[in-house]
């Protein structure tokens, strides 16, 4: 069994995250897309399209994905996974609100 290491990041207070628009962070030389859903649920997945690398944080939110502005692929923001018939995966995390403080959970 492997060990892995979790680090929770605080990324801000939930109030500087806009409803249903993506907010680009960097943590550990990472970029992650950040979105506030309609429900209040935080998401979080790579900053990057797996098809052509376009930029998830700018793409269109509509309930729980986003529409990758490039090419228009729909991403599920709950676990990353590119809806059919386009096919991929981006990384997601696991993210939590505690006290109106938004957290980053980064494995190692």
């Amino acid at each position: 069994m492997v060990n892995k290491n979790i680090t929770k990041v605080l990324l801000g207070s939930i109030h500087d995250f806009p409803e249903s628009l993506g907010k680009t962070v960097k943590v550990n030389q990472k970029e992650i897309a950040v979105f506030k859903l309609s429900s209040g649920k935080i998401q979080a997945v790579d900053n990057r399209c797996p098809h052509k690398g376009g930029v998830l944080s700018e793409g269109i939110v509509s309930g729980d994905s986003v529409f990758c502005p490039m090419h228009d692929w729909k991403i599920c923001l709950d676990n990353g996974r590119v809806h059919e018939p386009d096919t991929g995966l981006v990384k997601s995390y696991r993210t939590s609100v505690e006290e109106e403080l938004v957290y980053l959970w980064l494995e190692d």
